[in-house]
């Protein structure tokens, strides 16, 4: 056992991939429906490793991880939290926003009433409000303050420790909300989601338990037109038109010959042709044109594509799928088929009154040409997994230290944005204009995704080892006074706003209000459960909205935390 300690002293590096990893490991444990998660496993790990004694880390290793997860956290959530901020948004807009002012207020008011110092209070934070970018942007707070080194230090430990302590509870409070709300209220979450896919369709089609709306899947088929078929003498045109452009003939078999037609070729009895569109439509075009040809022969093969197109167009952000429809011609529609929409890494339904946001990732299928002339009017293709502009995150992070400099007073406490905030600004920025001008900051999502959630693990880590035996010698003496801190932290800023959200400001749908919830608690937990209950990805839009204005607002609640509780008593 010795040995490996030596060996984890002499390469601190290793003591920190084997914390990410078992971090990790220890995370995917679950109990019920609750998940620990990686980060939360990862700092507890690093802590028991920190008991060797005497792995240190550059307090740089820490910094560098930091400010790319908090770049990436504006980045990534910029274009939602701008699409937010319009009208027909507001009052979820100002849920949100009032829920993390909550939290805020009931860190501070128990914090001072127990007597934590700053450190303790913003772990309570971090944990409580389950917003672990608190644990960085408070650490910049303290670092500013001009402590001594060793006081400074100890409430940066402190800061792990509240963390540590009241995670797992501040994880759960949102899984209790979503279940117990709907018992108050007196709502079948899955009969209301199933009522709020039936009016985002349009009212086609009432769900029951085990069906899908499969409008969103796309498929091509092959049919033999018989003697007497309705669309027998119809050119191409007007059968695409027919079916409001739902359906598109792509090849055609006649007398043995294949070919592609034009739009005033006229179908013949006898005829072999191929279709695509979604199942829906081909459903209603198998009865206006014979029977379904079980095996293709080989003339009759086609190569479709799909592409991911992420939506910048300022014209059609804010607009259903039905109203972006209406909009356009035959000639417009031809040729392609939305099948996702994915919103900050969540897939929203694709339904007739699903709204598009700019930063909107949509999947369309069809013709390489046709692809090429909506990509263009919609915004841009993504960059490949492979690319990434490296000249936007430098400079963006760059820029972000200098705004960190920037100072106020705070009750009688200088306090300073840090480069913690100062990185989430410039993400923000950066993230927004890429959506208005796509050749600005072009960061392939997965390499985002991956420097966010790598960046947070990294950071944790470092904070955890180099907390060390201070940190378990503070969760004994403070271990049950801050859990019962963070059950108040935790469940008392949705007990107050949820009357509010229902009574004043008339989020009154069900999936809607349990959406508000757990978006403006940055609940992914209570999210997923929220998601099993209601059966469909209903509660999404909502959700995502109200998600990324908590994680920029409650971030920033870090150095405020910092300022407002005493230092000491």
């Amino acid at each position: 056992m010795e040995v490996l300690a030596d060996q984890l002293r002499s390469f601190p590096i290793m003591a920190l991939f084997l914390c990410l990893g078992l971090g990790y490991g220890v995370g995917k444990f679950k109990i019920g429906k609750f998940e620990l998660g990686g980060i939360a496993g990862t700092l507890i790990v690093a802590v028991l490793v920190g008991q060797i004694g005497g792995i240190n880390l550059s307090a740089d290793v820490q910094n560098v991880f930091f400010s790319l997860f908090i770049f990436m956290v504006g980045y990534n959530g910029g274009p939602q939290f701008f699409a937010a901020l319009n009208r027909t948004a507001l009052t979820k807009l100002f849920a949100a926003f009032m829920m993390t002012l909550w939290g805020l207020f009931f860190v501070v008011v128990v914090a001072t009433w127990a007597g934590l110092d700053k450190g303790l209070a913003a772990g309570l934070a971090a944990g409580g409000l389950t917003q672990s970018a608190i644990i960085g942007t408070a650490g910049n707070a303290i670092d500013l303050l001009g402590l001594a080194t060793e006081e400074a230090e100890k409430l940066k430990t402190n800061i792990a420790v509240g963390y540590s302590v009241t995670y797992i509870f501040g994880s759960i409070g949102p899984i209790l909300a979503v279940s117990v709300i709907p018992i108050v209220m007196r709502w079948d979450l899955r009969q209301e989601a199933i009522k709020l896919a039936q009016k985002l369709s349009g009212g086609d089609h009432t769900l029951d338990e085990g069906e899908f709306i499969p409008m969103s899947r796309f498929e091509a088929r092959a049919y033999h037109i018989q003697d007497g078929a309705k669309i027998v003498g119809q050119s191409m045109k007007e059968i695409e038109v027919g079916f409001d452009s739902d359906v598109l003939v792509e090849r055609i078999l006649r007398d043995g010959a294949p070919f592609d037609p034009k739009p005033d070729t006229t179908l013949e009895a006898g005829d072999v042709i191929v279709v695509s569109g979604l199942i829906t439509a081909l459903t209603r075009f198998e009865e206006a044109a014979g029977a379904e040809v079980g095996e293709y022969p080989p003339e009759l093969i086609i190569v479709e594509e799909r592409r991911n197109v992420v939506i910048t167009n300022h014209k059609l952000a804010g607009k259903t799928l039905a109203e972006l429809r209406a909009a356009l011609t035959p000639d417009q529609r031809r040729g392609f088929h939305i099948t996702k929409i994915t919103r900050m890494g969540h897939d929203v339904p694709v339904l007739r009154d699903t709204e598009i946001h700019a930063g909107d990732e949509v999947s369309i299928v069809g013709h390489k040409k046709d692809l090429d002339r909506v990509a263009k009017a919609a915004g841009y293709v993504p960059p490949s997994a492979s690319v990434t502009n490296f000249i936007a995150l430098g400079i963006g992070v760059a820029v972000g230290y200098l705004i960190g400099e920037i100072s106020f007073l705070i009750a009688g406490t200088k306090v300073a944005l840090g480069s913690g905030l100062g990185c989430l600004v410039t993400g923000l920025i950066i993230g927004y204009l890429r959506i208005r001008r796509p050749k600005i900051g072009g960061i392939n999502r997965g390499a985002a995704n991956f420097l966010q959630s790598f960046g947070l693990a990294v950071f944790v880590g470092v904070v955890g080892l180099n907390a060390g035996q201070p940190a378990l010698q503070a969760i004994q003496e403070y271990g049950i006074t801050l859990l019962l801190l963070g059950v108040v932290v935790t469940l008392m800023p949705m007990i107050v706003q949820f009357p509010i959200n229902y009574f004043v400001l008339r989020i009154r749908n069900p999936i809607e209000a349990c959406a508000v919830v757990t978006g403006s608690r940055s609940g992914n937990p209570g999210f997923a459960t929220l998601l099993e209950k209601a059966g469909n990805s209903t509660p999404t839009p909502a959700f995502t909205m109200t998600y990324a204005v908590a994680n920029i607002f409650l971030t920033l609640w870090g150095p405020l935390v910092v300022a407002f509780v005493p230092l000491s008593f």
